[in-house]
């Protein structure tokens, strides 16, 4: 029986370093020698496509290569399942995180890797305030519990980033490099990433997705009308707008056309049918002349008709189709003359979108104010976005079934958004945001701790209950998904191997038990599913089996025992009902069967238990 141990690949987040090496290891086998990796081979494999100028075109800065380092350094803690503070926790699948994005970003890679149709984030804009992320990672998990009061250290006192420190950029691009790496590991390949910034980052945070992603999947870079009229803005320009940058995770087609967009075009024609149609000129002006797409095309009537210019000594007039297009649609074409037309059908699902986000149909940030005013009956939150922008960009990406993932969710108007809109009941949303102190400095803090809010994630949690109940109270037959599953990063389940010098006794007695004994069989369990890539929101069927609960997740994928305790008398019974259980489960594919390594009453019982398993094809028995 293999011992799952802290630190373990197995227990740990994805090893993007590890799997890197292997992808590198498929294509070229060649390169490794003893191990590593001969650079000069794999150079000369890849010819003239390595650069190693000294001087070349791209984002440097001071601390990126940390940066760098950090996404691929493996997370140990987990996420610890908050079922009383969840709403439909049995049914729903969606997801709340409370953490540090950082860490949740990795200990999400193993079960969400390219299944997230869309990331929508509005990270904190570079302004010169203080940033709420810390930039302590000696060990980020126990800096994370500091920096939030969790623990009783010392907390880490963050220094402002001010333009004077001569970091300003730095900071922030130390902050969001490595978010951003682990981000595009979550996209599906025909996914979305958009990200809200202001024009103090446009700039650098377009050169460094055009790095992590590739300047070849850039899809817009959309402005948007954060508000009306006239402000009280510092400086000789008035700032109206924000961007919003998207960038895809390949080049594959990715935006829908905008259901909603305003047509100009005026379809006065129906055919037979009764569709409605406009006439659009097939000879085109702008198109640039080519030799081959000015030739004559005989109409119904007889007559010739060619391509008109307005200067036959300067072409530039030519057909939008060629001979062969025309000879297949012919009856598509209509005659009159001098001019040959094509029917433009009126669109019955919207138009592709635009990129100015102007409108008023996209809201504006005092529309963001009055959407969350409109659930708190008080303002508890400074700019908050508008949950009219945030259905907008759904619209044009996400389908029935997806995941759209915010790991920087705020008060979440994305999460309100899936819930309100009809069009996608299935669509699933994983929310992350820092559970970061209110202060009662400002009239919105204190109103937040009015209404019991404590942190910008209590804000975020108690707006997804309130806008829940509305939709039920107005629309009681609504089928949609209104709940969420509460997860809070922590510390691994399991406990590490420190010895403590001056008590090793008592240290060894502790390592008996490799499970904290602070926490439950809900904890280790989410934790298993994390670490062996399994979905948060998998089914979990709970039995009985010789008076021992046993967990079936993912309809036998995994069969887990957490009981504290389990007699050598005991494991004839319960192993055979395992057995019995996973045989009428069907499971497909390899199952995996856990316990608690300290639950057996000796090793006889450890090892009957795994033998026994084996007999029924149950041979990959694990131990915690």
């Amino acid at each position: 029986m293999q011992k799952l141990i802290a630190n373990d690949p197995e227990t740990c987040s994805a090893d993007i370093v590890a799997e890197n090496i292997e992808h590198l290891k498929s294509l070229f086998p060649e390169v490794f020698t003893e191990g590593k990796i001969d650079f000069e081979v794999l150079k000369s494999l890849l010819g003239g496509k390595v650069d190693d100028r000294e001087e070349k075109y791209g984002l440097n800065w001071h601390g990126k290569r940390q940066a760098r380092q950090l996404a691929l350094t493996p997370s140990t803690g987990t996420l610890r399942p908050y079922p009383e503070e969840s709403v439909d926790w049995d049914t729903t699948q969606n997801l709340m995180i409370e953490g540090d994005n950082l860490e949740v970003l990795k200990l999400l890679q193993k079960s969400y890797s390219g299944k997230v149709k869309m990331i929508y984030i509005d990270p904190p804009y570079n302004t010169g305030k203080d940033f709420i992320y810390p930039d302590d990672y000696r060990d980020n998990i126990q800096n994370y519990l500091e920096l939030t009061g969790q623990t009783d250290g010392e907390k880490h006192k963050l220094s402002s980033n001010t333009e004077a420190s001569g970091r300003f950029h730095t900071d922030w691009l130390n902050m969001m490099y490595p978010r951003l790496k682990l981000a595009r590991n979550l996209l599906r390949d025909d996914g979305v990433i958009f990200i809200s910034i202001d024009e103090n980052e446009n700039t650098n945070l377009r050169v460094l997705c055009n790095e992590i992603f590739g300047e070849e999947t850039f899809v817009c870079d959309f402005p948007w009308k954060k508000k009306s009229g006239g402000g009280g803005d510092v400086g000789s320009v008035v700032i109206d707008h924000e961007y919003i940058l998207c960038y895809g995770r390949t080049t594959e087609p990715r935006l829908k056309n905008d259901p909603k967009a305003e047509v100009t075009t005026s379809y006065n024609k129906v055919d037979k049918g009764g569709r409605r149609y406009s006439l659009d000129r097939l000879d085109k002006q702008s198109l640039g002349y080519q030799e081959s797409l000015d030739f004559p095309i005989k109409g119904p009537d007889g007559k010739s008709y060619t391509v008109i210019h307005k200067d036959p000594n300067h072409k530039v007039a030519r057909w939008r189709w060629g001979k062969e297009t025309v000879s297949e649609r012919y009856d598509e074409l209509v005659f009159k003359w001098p001019y040959v037309y094509t029917k433009n059908y009126e669109k019955t699902d919207g138009a592709k979108p635009r990129s100015l986000l102007v409108d008023e149909r996209f809201g504006r940030t005092r529309t963001g104010k009055t959407d969350l005013k409109a659930i708190f009956d008080v303002e508890v939150m400074d700019f908050p976005k508008p949950v009219r922008l945030m259905k907008h960009l759904l619209d044009i990406v996400v389908d029935e079934g997806d995941i759209v993932l915010d790991f920087f969710a705020g008060s979440c108007p994305l999460g309100q958004a899936i819930l309100e809109s009809v069009e996608w009941e299935t669509v699933r949303f994983i929310l992350v945001q820092l559970p970061e102190p209110i202060s009662a400095d400002s009239q919105n803090g204190r109103n937040a701790l009015s209404v019991g809010c404590k942190t910008v994630a209590d804000i975020g949690k108690e707006r997804l209950r309130r806008a829940a109940n509305k939709i039920k109270e107005e629309n009681p037959q609504f089928a949609g998904d209104l709940g969420f599953r509460v997860f809070k990063l922590d510390t691994s389940n399991i406990r590490t191997w420190e010895p403590d010098g001056d008590d090793l006794e008592g240290t060894l007695l502790d390592s008996i038990d490799h499970i904290k004994s602070d926490r439950n069989q809900d904890d280790i369990l989410y934790e298993l599913l994390l670490k062996l890539g399994l979905d948060l929101c998998v089914p979990i069927e709970t039995k009985i089996i010789a008076g021992k609960a046993v967990h079936s997740i993912g309809a036998g994928t995994l069969l887990a025992c957490l009981n504290e305790h389990i007699a050598r008398k005991e494991v004839d019974s319960l192993a055979l009902g395992i057995a019995e259980w996973h045989k009428q489960l069907e499971s497909e594919g390899d199952v995996t069967v856990i316990f608690r390594d300290s639950a057996f009453e000796d090793d006889v019982a450890k090892t009957n238990m795994a033998v026994i398993l084996e007999q029924y094809g149950l041979g990959n028995v694990r131990s915690l």
